[in-house]
């Protein structure tokens, strides 16, 4: 049995909560060969900048782009290779974008394992943090494995601004999301772009968001040129709503449980979306 299919069992019956929260483990046995704060990083790093200058390289010249959308593989493993052999198969996908929660403690080795997984995908792929990501140190393995929580890329003259929205992790006490961040991207690069996709992980409205500025955080995106859509995930079901009833559309991605994903084809003339059951 595998790492991960062991993970996933050892998170079904409770064992592996114990474990963690009470900082057992047996030097004799090796039962397990980490501590729940231990954030030591074998394999691919730095992940998000190297597969963005991918992304910009390959769709430069792009008048359109096919996204897939998905999120929160936490536990899932073996359906996220599934979705990694479906997207594979289907060889029209330019790159990827996973909405965060790759880990469910925080744990480093889940953040590894849901890493391998994604690096058999054909194409580059980006990943959000998620709120569980930021548990214990999670968030520094994120950071080590990942990049920044809040990054931006531009494809085929459309610009993706990717945020940390996890804002009840952070006990409110740092700005979350950066609504400076995201005044800073408006400008940034302006020249090479027309349209904008937020992503996020948790959603406004959404109760582990900052409400307090919701309708600020709404009122700045809308500043983007051309807003097309968001992409949120966190609360495991796939929908889609008008969150603010201004015309932005939402799109949430299920978890990887129900092995459904968005699919995503944006042209000269706006965008199309379908959602994939695998």
């Amino acid at each position: 049995m595998g790492k991960g299919k062991i993970h996933k069992l050892m998170v079904r019956t409770g064992i592996l909560y114990l474990l963690l929260s009470t900082g057992i483990w047996t030097s004799g046995c090796e039962m397990i060969d980490y501590h729940p704060y231990d954030v030591r990083i074998s394999g691919p790093t730095d992940i998000n900048r190297r597969n963005m200058a991918r992304i910009e390289e390959a769709c430069r010249e792009k008048t359109t782009l096919r996204i897939a959308v998905m999120g929160d593989s936490q536990r899932w493993y073996d359906e996220t290779e599934d979705f990694v052999d479906d997207v594979n198969r289907r060889g029209d996908v330019d790159f990827v974008i996973h909405g965060g929660d790759t880990s469910d403690f925080g744990v480093t080795d889940e953040f590894m394992w849901q890493r391998d997984i994604l690096e058999k995908l054909q194409m580059p792929y980006v990943v959000l943090i998620g709120n569980h990501d930021c548990l214990g140190t999670g968030e520094e393995a994120y950071r080590a494995i990942f990049g920044e929580p809040d990054f931006a890329f531009i494809a085929g003259r459309v610009k993706f601004v990717c945020l940390n929205t996890n804002a009840i992790e952070y006990d409110y006490s740092k700005p979350i999301p950066d609504i400076t961040f995201l005044e800073e991207q408006i400008a940034d690069r302006a020249d090479e772009y027309d349209r904008t996709v937020v992503s996020m992980h948790v959603r406004p409205k959404c109760a582990e968001f900052n409400n307090n500025l919701a309708t600020f955080f709404q009122q700045t995106i809308r500043q983007f040129p051309g807003l097309l859509f968001c992409t949120a995930a966190h609360e495991h079901k796939m929908f889609e709503q008008d969150v603010f009833g201004d015309g932005v559309m939402y799109y949430m991605s299920d978890c990887m449980k129900r092995r459904s994903y968005y699919l995503f084809t944006i042209t000269p003339d706006g965008y199309e979306y379908e959602a994939i059951y695998f």
